[in-house]
């Protein structure tokens, strides 16, 4: 099925649209190219204002858009309303600061006067994945438009109905028309896109062939590009460590948003002294988990996003067992309701040669392993492709200068679960991407940034 909204908790279709037709984005590429020769000239107080407002709205409807959100992608309703939330704040955090961001750095060199000026590219597309499906996208959307840029967004084709809704706040928020587009469109629509000469940038979120195939498209055209793709994030859990605090933190760092999310910890490595307990806490603690109807504030695991991925991460599974990967709990999609449900699971003694050793699983499965020491647990760690975030427990200094030193990852979290955050810049290494989203790294990544030299 092309762009539709398609209920995980019942695999019933709610509502299919029709994708744009070439001439209709051309409408709207040409809209966005004039309003940027406007719009890069308003002042940063009133988009600050404009920003503001979108917060507030956020802040209004967060139960309406939180019910849209789960409704598409089935996060549970309490975690789709924190994320309409952390929207707002995203929003006040740059029309707050982004005044100081874009100010013009002085430099001392051979001129009489010499600095650095902060200016907008243009229209900047944006290809966003249905997991966090109004934080992804307010997270670009938020610098982009206080530094002066146009946005223009092609999101996941199973969450129209989010994508619809941003640029709706942002209108109804004040922000011109034409300076913030929701184009619904399908994948084989996005490189003509980047083939445009009006399109400056893109950024994508997403998997890895969708990011090299955008990479790719914009290189031909020697375009600016920020990628955020997968990850296998490691969980260290060392000796000295809180178990409880890590065992606790383990289970909000695995299933936040059913288990769907780049950053979510996959790989929990043990030192083997603690590996006992702390596999018995977790294993208590996914017990008492609810499974169920995402809608309901007592659910902590709704279905999976789609069919095939729940057929993916079985496939995993299955495969991780038959080479020799053990079961503790879980371990078998939940076939007695209708939806794309799977349990929390946690799978131990991972062969080296199975899924479950290399591959990202996008799902509530705990990946167990352990070490007998720190030495092993970072080359475990950076056993990977990836290299997005890392969360290590422990709480020695010389060990949590070492972890924070050779983990090979975008960001180190100690003591803590990997999270965004707007005042920290985010994004990976290795096969997780390039390029930052958040804090002034994220604004300056879309901006030339001009040297200036006066005698």
């Amino acid at each position: 099925m092309g762009i539709a909204t398609v209920n995980p908790a019942t695999g019933e279709t709610i509502k299919i649209f029709e994708p744009l037709t070439a001439e209709e984005i051309e409408i709207k590429l040409a809209l966005a190219e004039s309003t940027f020769k406007k719009y890069r000239k308003i002042s940063l107080e009133q988009k600050s204002q404009w920003l503001n407002a979108a917060a507030d709205i956020l802040e209004r409807d967060q139960r309406k858009l939180g019910e849209i959100m789960t409704l598409e992608m089935g996060k549970p309703i309490k975690s789709a309303i924190a994320e309409a939330k952390k929207c707002a704040l995203v929003c006040r955090y740059y029309a707050e600061n982004a005044a100081n961001f874009l100010k013009d750095v002085p430099a001392q060199t051979d001129a009489s006067r010499s600095f650095i000026r902060y200016q907008p590219l243009g229209i900047i597309l944006a290809v966003m994945p249905w997991n966090f499906p109004l934080w992804q996208v307010f997270r670009f959307a938020a610098p982009a438009l206080m530094a002066g840029n146009i946005g223009i967004l092609k999101h996941a084709s199973n969450v129209p109905q989010c994508a619809l809704a941003v640029e709706a706040i942002l209108t109804e928020a004040g922000f011109p028309q034409g300076s913030f587009q929701t184009l619904l469109i399908g994948a084989s629509q996005v490189e003509a896109i980047i083939n445009d000469p009006r399109v400056k940038a893109a950024t994508l979120t997403g998997s890895e062939p969708a990011g090299a195939s955008l990479a790719s498209a914009a290189g031909k055209q020697i375009k600016k590009t920020v990628l955020e793709l997968g990850g296998s994030d490691p969980f260290i859990v060392l000796e000295s460590a809180d178990i409880e605090a890590a065992a606790t933190t383990a289970v909000t760092a695995r299933m936040l948003n059913n288990g769907q999310s780049c950053i979510a910890a996959k790989r929990f490595i043990l030192a083997e002294s603690i590996a006992d307990r702390f596999q018995a806490l977790l294993t208590e603690k996914f017990k008492a988990l609810t499974v169920g109807d995402p809608m309901q504030e007592e659910t902590d695991i709704g279905p999976l996003a789609n069919a095939s991925m729940l057929l993916e991460l079985d496939q995993q599974v299955q495969e991780t067992v038959t080479k020799g990967g053990k079961i503790v709990i879980g371990g078998k999609a939940i076939a007695d309701q209708p939806g794309y449900f799977y349990p929390p699971t946690i799978l131990t003694d991972i062969p080296v040669d199975s899924p479950g050793y290399y591959d990202e699983f996008f799902g509530p499965v705990a990946l167990l392993f352990r070490v007998k020491d720190i030495d092993e647990a970072i080359e475990l760690a950076n056993d990977t492709i990836f290299g997005l975030g890392a969360s290590a427990w422990s709480n020695e200094p010389m060990e949590q200068e070492r972890l924070i030193d050779e983990i090979e990852a975008g960001c180190v979290f100690i003591n803590g679960m990997v999270k965004s955050d707007p005042r920290l810049p985010f994004g990976g290494i290795k096969r997780s991407g390039y390029g930052r989203e958040l804090s002034i790294e994220g604004m300056q990544e879309f901006l030339n940034v001009k040297t200036v030299w006066i005698k």
